[in-house]
C-alpha cells in the first residue's frame, strides 16, 4: 500500500469515526505530515474541526483533546498504523506500522502506473522561440519548465500533447529577411548555398541568423530607409504566394530545425508544430470573429477612441493604459491583433473552433516518435496524422511580462464559451533570465561601471547579448568531461562524453528548475556549473552512489531477491527500525515514498521546483544514512536486508524524480 493509498484509508476512517461518534461531517479531513518522523508519519488537527462543527450544530462547547482521544481507537483498528498520539490540546498523530510498510513496498516502484482517463487530454505549449536565430538560455528556461510540466502530468497518468507554436510570420522573422535581402543581398538560391557552405564549415544556420539579426537592429537606428522596408517585407510574407515570404519559410523552417535539434540535446520532445502562417491562410480568426459576433461577446464601436474597432469588454483593469475596460480585438483599420488571434488559435487548441490544420510529418524525436508540423497544403495533408487539439485543459508556457494578454485569451475563450469556463485555460507564466555582470563580461560583452553595479544584465536579442544555448550545452559537457575522465581514466571515450554530456544536462535542467517559477533567474557560469550543494550533478552522484552498492552485492554473489527473502522472513525487522537509528533509516524510507505526493504538488501547484527540491532533499538524507550505514560490511543479515530495502527505495525514488525532471542518472561519475 502506498502512502497515497495509506493517506487516503486515514481520511476515510476519520471522517466515518466521526461522523458515528459525534453525527458531524467533517468533510475531507486536513492531514499534515509532520516536519520529523519522531512526531508521526501523519497528523489530522481533527480535534478543533470537530469541536467548531459541534458547536456550530449544536451550541455546545466540547474539549478538542478529548474529541480526538475518542477517534484514536478507530485509527488504530487499521493494520497499516502502528500507534497514534494525542498531541496538544487536539492532533491526532499517526505512527505507520513501519515493519508492514517496508515489508510490503519492498522493490516497489515509486510512481504507480495510471491510465489517463478515456478521450481527455491536456494540451501543453512552450518554447514557441521566433524562428529567427539560434536559442538561448532564456528560451531554455521555457521550454524545460514546459518539458518538465508535461512529464509531471504524464507521471500522474494523464494524456498529454506537447505543442510549440512557430510564429514565422512575425516582425522578428521580418528583420532578419530585410537583414538577408537589403544588407547581404542575397535571394532564396543564394540563401540555401550559404546555408550548405555553413554546414560543411561546421558553423550552424541560427546562429548566423543571430549576428544578422543584431546586425539589422543597429542598422535600423541609422537607416530609417531600412527600416521602412520592415513593414513590406512583414506585409509580404503575410500574404504568402511569393519570392519574399518563400524565403521567409526557408528562413524560418531552418531555424527552426536548428532550435529543434538544440532542445533535442536537453531531452525535449515535441508532438506538433502549429505555425502562424497556417492561422493566417486557412482563416481560423475568421472562424473564431464569426462565432464572437454570433454570440454577442464582442461589439462594434461607432464613438469614443475606440471608434471603428471591434471590441470585448471585461472588467476595468485600473491603473495602467494599456489595461482598457474594453480590449481591441480588431482595430479601427480593420487589421487584428494578436489578442485577437491568440483566442482564435486557443479555441483551436480546445476543440471549439470547427477548424482544423493539414499536417505533415517534420523532424523526428530523440525517443523515435514523430514531430508533425501544420501546413495549408491539403495535398501534403498525411493520412496517418494523429488527431492532435481539442483538449480538456490547455497550458500556455509564457513570460510573466505576457500576464495580461494571456489573461485576455482566458477570459475571451470564456465569454464565448461559458461552457468550458476559465479553468480551461492556464498561463504557467515564469520570470526572465538574466545575466550577472560577470557572466556578461565573460562573454566579451563591454559593460559600462552602472551595469556592473546592476544585481543583473537583461539579455537581448536585438542586441546579440545573450548565453546561447548550444554554447552553454558545449560548455558544461566540456566541464564534465574532465570530472568524468578524472574519476574514470579507463572509460571508453564513447561512454566518457556520454556520461559528461548526461551531467551537463542535469546541471542546466536542475538550474533551471531549482528556482520558482516567479523568481528571476540570474545566469551566473559559475553557479551553473557547480557540481556541490543544490545541483542536478549532486543528485545524480547521489543515485549513481546508490546504484554502486546493488552492483557491489552482485559482485558477493548478494541478489536483491535474496535480501527481500531475509526482511520477509525475520521478526527483527521492527526491533531495527525502532531501535537506535532506526528513525533515521525509517525517515529515508518515509521520505523515498512521498515522490507520487510530491509529484501531485507539484501538478496542482503548477511548480516544477517542488520536485526539484524534493530530489535535493532526498539526495541530501541518503547521503547522510550512506554515511552512518555500511551495508557491504554490516555483517546482521536481517539488518543487511533492511538498510538495503531503504536505499533501494531511496535510489528507485530519485531516479524516478530526476527522470520526471528529464535528467538521466549516468552509470558511473
Amino acid at each position: 500500500m502506498t502512502i497515497i493509498e495509506i493517506q487516503d484509508l486515514l481520511k476515510q476512517t476519520v471522517r466515518s469515526a466521526a461522523m458515528a461518534r459525534f453525527g458531524v461531517d467533517p468533510g475531507k479531513p486536513v492531514l499534515e505530515v509532520p516536519p520529523k518522523t519522531e512526531l508521526g508519519d501523519a497528523a489530522f488537527p481533527i480535534g478543533f474541526e470537530l469541536a467548531k462543527l459541534i458547536k456550530q450544530q449544536t451550541g455546545e462547547k466540547q474539549n478538542p483533546r478529548a474529541l480526538a482521544e475518542e477517534l484514536k481507537a478507530d485509527i488504530e483498528k487499521l493494520e497499516v498504523v502502528a500507534r497514534v498520539e494525542i498531541a496538544g490540546p487536539g492532533y491526532l498523530n499517526v505512527f505507520f506500522d513501519r515493519t508492514r510498510f517496508l515489508q510490503v513496498n519492498t522493490g516497489a516502484e515509486p510512481l504507480p502506473k495510471a491510465s489517463a482517463p478515456a478521450g481527455i487530454k491536456i494540451c501543453v505549449e512552450h518554447t514557441s522561440v521566433n524562428p529567427n536565430k539560434a536559442a538561448h538560455i532564456g528560451h531554455v528556461r521555457n521550454s524545460v519548465l514546459g518539458d518538465t510540466f508535461q512529464r509531471i502530468l504524464k507521471a500522474e497518468g494523464k494524456s498529454v500533447e506537447v505543442q510549440n507554436y512557430i510564429d514565422n510570420t512575425g516582425v522578428q522573422v521580418a528583420d532578419v529577411v530585410v537583414g538577408f535581402i537589403y544588407l547581404e543581398h542575397l535571394d532564396l538560391a543564394a540563401i540555401k548555398e550559404l546555408d550548405a557552405k555553413l554546414t560543411l564549415s561546421g558553423r550552424s544556420f541560427d546562429y548566423y541568423c543571430w549576428d544578422l539579426y543584431a546586425k539589422v537592429g543597429v542598422e535600423y537606428h541609422a537607416n530609417e530607409e531600412l527600416k521602412a522596408k520592415r513593414a513590406e517585407v512583414l506585409h509580404l510574407i503575410e500574404e504568402g504566394g511569393n519570392e519574399t515570404s518563400l524565403l521567409a519559410d526557408y528562413v524560418a523552417t531552418r531555424n527552426v530545425e536548428c532550435i529543434t535539434k538544440t532542445m533535442q540535446r536537453l531531452s525535449i520532445r515535441y508532438d506538433l508544430l502549429p505555425r502562424e502562417s497556417e492561422i493566417l491562410h486557412l482563416h481560423f480568426w475568421n472562424r473564431a470573429f464569426e462565432q464572437m459576433k454570433e454570440r454577442g461577446v464582442i461589439h462594434f464601436e461607432t464613438e469614443g477612441k475606440n471608434a471603428g474597432c471591434w471590441v470585448m469588454p471585461f472588467e476595468a483593469h485600473e491603473g495602467t493604459d494599456e489595461h482598457e475596460s474594453d480590449k481591441i480585438l480588431v482595430r479601427s483599420n480593420g487589421t487584428v491583433t494578436y489578442t485577437g488571434k491568440d483566442i482564435a488559435y486557443q479555441m483551436w487548441k480546445l476543440g471549439l473552433l470547427g477548424l482544423d490544420f493539414y499536417y505533415k510529418p517534420f523532424m523526428t524525436n530523440a525517443d523515435g516518435t514523430e514531430i508533425w508540423i501544420t501546413t495549408a497544403d491539403k495535398t501534403e495533408n498525411a493520412d496517418n496524422a494523429p488527431e492532435f487539439g481539442h483538449g480538456e485543459t490547455v497550458y500556455n508556457v509564457i513570460d510573466t511580462r505576457q500576464s495580461y494578454p494571456q489573461e485576455v485569451v482566458k477570459k475571451g475563450v470564456a465569454a464565448i464559451f461559458p461552457e468550458k469556463g476559465e479553468a480551461a485555460s492556464v498561463h504557467l507564466s515564469y520570470e526572465m533570465v538574466a545575466l550577472s555582470p560577470a557572466a556578461a563580461e565573460e562573454l566579451g560583452f563591454e559593460i559600462s561601471d552602472e551595469d556592473r553595479a546592476k544585481p543583473f544584465i537583461e539579455m537581448s536579442g536585438r542586441k546579440g547579448l545573450g548565453v546561447k544555448a548550444d554554447d552553454l550545452i558545449d560548455r558544461l559537457e566540456a566541464n564534465a568531461l574532465v570530472e568524468v575522465e578524472s574519476r574514470n581514466p579507463g572509460l571508453a571515450q564513447e561512454a566518457k562524453l556520454h556520461a559528461a554530456h548526461q551531467l551537463a544536462v542535469g546541471a542546466l535542467r536542475f538550474f533551471l528548475l531549482k528556482f520558482t517559477r516567479n523568481t528571476i533567474i540570474v545566469f551566473d557560469f559559475k553557479e551553473a556549473l557547480a557540481t556541490d550543494g543544490e545541483t542536478g550533478t549532486f543528485c545524480q552522484y547521489s543515485a549513481v552512489r546508490a546504484n554502486s552498492i546493488f552492483r557491489k552485492l552482485a559482485e558477493q554473489d548478494i541478489s536483491f531477491e535474496q535480501l527481500q527473502t531475509q526482511l520477509q522472513n525475520s521478526d527483527e525487522v521492527n526491533v531495527i527500525l525502532e531501535g537506535e537509528n532506526g528513525n533515521e533509516i525509517w525517515s529515508l524510507v518515509a521520505l523515498a515514498a512521498r515522490l507520487e505526493d510530491v509529484i501531485r504538488q507539484a501538478s496542482a501547484s503548477n511548480e516544477p521546483a517542488v520536485l526539484a527540491k524534493y530530489a535535493f532533499a532526498l539526495a541530501k538524507a541518503f547521503n547522510l544514512f550512506y554515511h552512518h550505514h555500511k551495508i557491504l560490511v554490516e555483517e546482521d543479515q536481517v539488518k543487511r536486508a533492511v538498510l538495503a530495502t531503504a536505499a533501494d527505495a531511496a535510489r528507485r525514488s530519485l531516479t524516478a524524480a530526476l527522470a520526471t525532471m528529464g535528467i538521466e542518472v549516468p552509470e558511473r561519475m
